[in-house]
């Protein structure tokens, strides 16, 4: 059984658990999976003021949600540390090309470490790069009415045409991104 956790789930494995987790969560809670709603449901248990977006009971309606992102945090910390795979990530050959190309050459890790490091966020580029696009990921989110997770796995599967615009919308940005801006910062 260990031997299963230790090694990198086939796409035919995690992709119907995720799946599954749609008609579970409705079943038995009757609550869309998504993540971006979360920072809401903290902020009005952390700061709650006078602002009244903040003014709700967020023990009803999002203490759930919060507990799935601990969970979020807590399985990504057993599975990227505790039951760490020590191999180098496969990746193919096109794409260790097409990273070269943009200048990058360290593929030992998750991400490319020329990138995502501590010396590279106040450099203009990491400002870009990781601030700025952070900032813009989760004001998107909340724009969009939910995050990647929320209207790619519980929208689509609700048949929510919005979802779905959303969702070609994300890809189409990411696209875009990839191929016309990252060539422009990098």
């Amino acid at each position: 059984m260990f031997d299963f956790l230790w090694q990198p789930w086939p796409w035919y494995v995690a992709g119907p658990l995720i799946g599954l987790m749609v008609p579970v969560m409705l079943y038995f809670s009757n609550k869309a999976l998504g993540v971006s709603s979360s920072l809401r449901h903290t902020c009005a248990a952390c700061a709650p003021g006078d602002i009244e977006f903040f003014k709700y009971d967020w023990k009803t309606e999002g203490l759930w949600n919060i507990v799935f992102v601990i969970g979020i945090l807590v399985g990504g910390f057993l599975g990227g540390l505790v039951f760490a795979n020590p191999d180098p990530i496969a990746i193919s050959q096109s794409t260790i090309n097409d990273l070269r190309n943009l200048g990058l050459t360290d593929f030992t890790g998750f991400v490319p470490s020329e990138v995502f490091n501590w010396g590279n966020l106040l450099s203009a580029q990491g400002l870009i790069f990781i601030v700025l696009g952070g900032f813009l990921v989760g004001f998107g989110a909340r724009y969009a009415g939910g995050c990647t997770s929320g209207h790619a796995i519980s929208g689509i599967a609700n048949l929510q045409i919005a979802s779905v615009v959303a969702v070609i919308g994300f890809f189409a940005g990411g696209l875009f991104i990839t191929h016309i801006i990252y060539p422009i910062i990098f």
